[in-house]
């Protein structure tokens, strides 16, 4: 897959600009870039950073970061991919890491703040 780089492994285990910019940023799920390894959140969190990074680096691939998901957004053609090739280790955020997350800093009127 065009785009796509294996071999490189995810930035961290959270949304790398949440985390960054915002100490008491927070998502809702994680998305990793196939080509670089940025983890980023999803469009439904509030910093919709995983799309903001493929817009801006112009890297059209992400994959889910999350547990038992092995699907690949491209932002390119607007077309979701059931798989794709293997990507470094680690696959997922680790199962201990909460979604929303990470849970101290995610507020209780959560579900509100979401972006549908």
């Amino acid at each position: 897959m065009q785009g796509v780089d294996p071999s490189v492994p995810p930035s961290g285990t959270g949304c790398a600009d949440c985390d960054a910019a915002d100490p008491q940023g927070w998502w809702f799920h994680l998305r990793r870039c196939g080509e670089c390894g940025h983890i980023g959140c999803c469009d439904s969190s509030p910093g919709q950073h995983a799309s903001a990074h493929a817009a801006a680096a112009g890297h059209r691939f992400v994959r889910s970061f999350e547990p038992g998901e092995e699907w690949f957004w491209d932002y390119g053609e607007q077309a979701m991919y059931e798989s794709g090739p293997e990507l470094a280790a680690p696959a997922h955020r680790p199962l201990t890491q909460t979604a929303p997350g990470p849970a101290e800093r995610v507020p209780e009127d959560w579900p509100q703040r979401l972006h549908r």
